[in-house]
């Protein structure tokens, strides 16, 4: 049975991961979506305010859905999302970092348009392991009301 609305309470729902990140994921994913110097090149990368290669935030809100897809999102009886409120990129994402995922529900309320629905406001906290936050994230996730799952 897959987590609906009524699951979902006020706090810590989890952390997950860790997910590893190498210098080539950094390099794949900037030579065809961001193609930015710091994304690509060292020496170009030394020379920017990021002293060094980093990883796209682009890459960092990838990997946030794949973290969190793997942890819980497919065990949910989710009905999408209708956007992202926040994304902070806080630090750079590194060659060899090892990321977790910190998730904490921030509230709940029923949806006033669609009674299957319910809406869960979580807020993410991207780490390395080193425990350095990288990137922040708030949003809010649709999940279906517990009558609504189970007649699925």
């Amino acid at each position: 049975m897959k987590l609906t609305f009524e699951d979902f309470k006020p706090g810590h729902f989890g952390t997950f991961g860790p997910h590893h990140v190498s210098r080539d994921d950094i390099i794949a994913f900037a030579s065809e979506f961001d193609p930015q110097p710091m994304h690509l090149d060292e020496e170009a990368a030394s020379r920017t305010i990021l002293k060094g290669l980093s990883g796209s935030g682009w890459h960092m809100c990838s990997l946030l859905m794949r973290i969190c897809w793997d942890g819980f999102i497919h065990n949910i009886a989710s009905a999408g999302s209708p956007g992202v409120d926040e994304v902070r990129w806080v630090s750079p994402l590194r060659p060899g970092d090892d990321l977790t995922i910190s998730v904490d529900v921030v509230s709940t309320r029923e949806s006033k348009s669609r009674s299957d629905v319910g809406f869960v406001y979580i807020k993410n906290d991207m780490r390395n392991a080193s425990g350095e936050t990288l990137m922040l994230a708030t949003l809010p996730l649709m999940v279906l009301r517990r009558a609504a799952a189970g007649a699925r």
